[in-house]
């Protein structure tokens, strides 16, 4: 057991560290007497004194953590922290632990998704606790650790090597993890408070502007109404979203580099950017011809407006709704699903496999039909001009192989649950790509209310998958992790 104590330490400050930020809707609750205080109260208590006592029975380790330690730490903090951010929705609201470590979960992994109604009527702290989930949860509390924990003595690179998306965790920004990790979140934080003015301009009410920012950068589409962005009814409201929505699908990498250089060369050079706004902006006229040419919209004005909105808050992997696209003719959404799956930038707050391993993928396949008409024939995988090394390229292929098998096998247990199949496969992919809504029955005119205990595990279990990118959590699970 000593031997955990290193990970044991670094969790409870991390706990400790939680419990604060619980002091902000505990204040804001006070001020604005919406009765959820007392609640607040009681979980910033009970997360305060659980890090407290963690930190205490293994204060005296000061052993470096290791690769395994990362590991191990990174799934502590996603599988456990969300049981602590449950506590204000089980005390006041009296939800399950089962919905409200779902809504946890949803929130901290960006995904978006909700058990709860009547979201206009809650407690303003409520929903800002739910925003606040998404933000923090959007650029990783693993990323905030390693900016604080090296001023504790407490090393964070492996931490960071186990949480960072993407085929290239190596690379740098700055000399040190700190510098990195603290660079990252002036940019987030940076970018947030001009969503938060933008939606403001726009006219949306200051808190809604702060709770649909604190969203729209973690890319987790929680909203303040049931309607979701259909209670403005605003193409202002809606084109400045897709603005942010973007941006925050973009590598924040790039946008430290770019603005540090004080130039959009960086954009130009990522491989993932370019890409990724031409998929988008494809997708988004495609879309818009396609639900033109059926009829649904007399005009293509306004296929555009509704297209633009809703495929960008899917392909971002956001969740935002503007109306009920579940309507349209299937096509449609089944496409903005598919996107999903790829759009959003490594190192964006965004969900799904990524566009640099979908592009990786694409180039290998590539290179294997050349290799299959010319089998003497060298053709290196290259990105960016950069030779990809054999172990990234089957690294790459790994994740594929299992993003799949999970993906079909999390859809037949959900549907053997007894959830109908196209229900079951959306909220599958919606899960594992941290989307938020899917189809039919978990479409984004309703919510995950409806599906029972059982279902709502399994898609906890996808959402944490999705999020620490399968690896990470598949490794913990492995009995070899647990020798010696």
């Amino acid at each position: 057991m000593k031997r955990y104590y290193p990970v044991i330490r670094v969790f409870g400050v991390l706990l400790l560290g939680f419990a604060l930020t619980l002091l902000v809707p505990l204040l804001f609750s006070w001020y604005q007497q919406d009765g959820a205080t007392t609640a607040y109260d009681e979980a910033f208590l009970l997360t305060l004194g659980t890090g407290a006592g963690l930190w205490w029975v293994a204060r005296n380790e000061k052993r470096d953590l290791q690769i395994r330690d990362g590991f191990l730490l990174v799934v502590l903090v996603w599988t456990i922290l969300p049981a602590f951010a449950a506590l204000p929705l089980i005390l006041h609201l009296g939800t399950s632990f089962t919905d409200a470590y779902f809504e946890a979960v949803s929130g901290l992994t960006t995904t978006g998704a909700t058990i709860l109604t009547n979201l206009d009527t809650l407690p303003q702290s409520i929903n800002l606790w739910r925003g606040m989930l998404v933000w923090l949860g959007g650029m990783g509390l693993i990323v905030l650790a390693v900016a604080i924990l090296p001023l504790l003595g407490i090393g964070g690179r492996q931490m960071f090597k186990a949480e960072t998306p993407g085929p290239m965790k190596d690379s740098q920004l700055t000399p040190r993890m700190a510098q990195t990790a603290k660079g990252l979140w002036v940019v987030y934080a940076g970018i947030t408070v001009l969503c938060i003015l933008a939606y403001h301009w726009a006219g949306m009410t200051w808190f809604d502007a702060v709770v649909h920012a604190f969203s729209t950068m973690g890319l987790g589409g929680f909203s303040t109404h049931d309607a979701s962005f259909g209670f403005w009814n605003s193409p202002t409201i809606e084109a400045v979203s897709i603005v942010f929505m973007l941006i925050a699908g973009m590598n924040f990498a790039t946008h430290f580099v770019a603005l540090r250089r004080r130039s959009p060369g960086p954009y130009l050079r990522d491989p993932e950017a370019i890409l990724f706004l031409a998929v988008c902006l494809v997708s988004v006229l495609g879309i818009a011809l396609y639900l033109w040419a059926k009829d649904t919209y007399g005009t293509f004005p306004e296929a555009l407006r509704h297209s633009a909105f809703n495929v960008i808050s899917i392909a971002t992997t956001t969740g935002y709704a503007s109306l009920d696209y579940n309507l349209w003719p299937f096509f449609a959404p089944l496409w903005m699903l598919f996107l999903c799956s790829f759009a959003t930038s490594a190192g964006s707050t965004g969900g799904g496999i990524k566009m640099i391993r979908a592009l990786i993928l694409y180039k290998q396949v590539y290179r294997e039909l050349l290799l299959a008409m010319h089998p003497n024939a060298v053709w290196p995988v290259r990105v960016r001009g950069e030779l990809m090394p054999q172990p990234i390229l089957t690294a790459v292929m790994a994740f594929g192989f299992a993003y799949v098998c999970l993906m079909v096998a999390l859809t037949l247990v959900l549907s053997f649950s007894g959830l109908e199949i196209i229900s079951a496969f959306s909220a599958v992919v919606a899960m594992i790509n941290n989307t938020g809504p899917g189809l039919n029955q978990v479409g984004p005119a309703t919510t995950y209310e409806s599906l029972t205990d059982f279902q709502i595990w399994v898609c906890s279990f996808a959402m944490l998958l999705g999020r620490l990118e399968i690896f990470t959590l598949l490794v913990v699970l492995t009995p070899a992790f647990w020798r010696r």
